[in-house]
């Protein structure tokens, strides 16, 4: 059918899972494409027409650096320049008031509950969110206030999936789920954890399905190996060879070293 709208995106709610990375490059956007994922999500700085184009049919949010862009207004011409280039949403985990200016100026909006990253101090840092049922509630609290300010959905990180299955359950709202259960309408992993290139602590909700950390490290240890031959060559006179050079005639040199002694 094409690239999907928000409207489509919506009315696959309760009907089927979506399938969702946060990419980086333009290679992982056109194979995310190639493999037929629903959704990607692209930071701002890295939101191109060369990603737009690489993305194909997925549908893109646009994710907005918590602490490069600041003020509502800025958000706002941040929000209208990514829809330019072709952006189908935006994600901002900034204020309501902020949510709330774009969303009334018909911006397609996600905003973020549970564990928030940019703000997990108030939470407790990096661990999850919803745990008892004062939390749980207040996560509820949070996504209801997004869906009241007109989001079009909620990225929920890190929540028991049982409590992320009963606000599933009580939202319009597209639930972007990341370490948040099965009942998400969407399951959503970065491309560094579904392809072994995170570094450090990988999270518990992350699958691993390939390691392309050890194949860069194999990589890196052909890298050296080929630079360590090119000093040899150079240090040896063997680069560059009679293939490496451009030739002259005998007799074009011969007149070009006449004029030069003429000059």
């Amino acid at each position: 059918m094409g690239r999907p709208t928000v409207a489509d995106i919506r009315a696959l709610k309760g009907k089927r899972k979506l399938s969702m990375l946060y990419v980086q490059t333009t290679d992982e956007a056109a194979a995310a494409s190639k493999a037929g994922i629903d959704m990607l999500c692209v930071l701002l700085t890295n939101w191109t027409m060369e990603m737009r184009e690489a993305a194909g049919d997925c549908f893109v949010q646009v994710g907005f650096p918590y602490y490069k862009i600041v003020t509502i207004e800025e958000h706002q011409r941040a929000a209208r320049d990514a829809l330019v280039i072709g952006g189908d949403s935006i994600y901002c985990a900034s204020s309501y008031a902020t949510l709330k200016t774009l969303a009334d100026d018909g911006i397609p909006v996600v905003g973020h509950a549970g564990l928030i990253p940019q703000k997990r101090t108030w939470t407790g840092g990096w661990k999850a969110v919803g745990k008892t049922a004062e939390s749980a509630r207040q996560v509820f609290d949070h996504v209801k206030k997004i869906e009241e300010i007109g989001c079009f959905g909620v990225e929920l990180e890190v929540v028991p999936d049982r409590v992320a299955e009963e606000i599933a359950k009580r939202t319009s709202l597209v639930i972007l789920g990341m370490g948040a259960g099965p009942h998400c309408d969407a399951q959503y992993l970065f491309a560094d954890d579904v392809l072994g290139c995170t570094r450090g602590r990988v999270p518990r909700h992350a699958k691993t399905y390939r390691d392309f950390d050890r194949e860069y490290k194999r990589l890196q240890v052909e890298r050296i190996a080929a630079f360590q031959e090119f000093k040899q060559d150079v240090d040896g006179a063997a680069y560059p060879a009679s293939e490496h050079i451009v030739p002259i005639s005998d007799d074009e040199l011969k007149s070009f070293k006449s004029m030069l002694d003429d000059a």
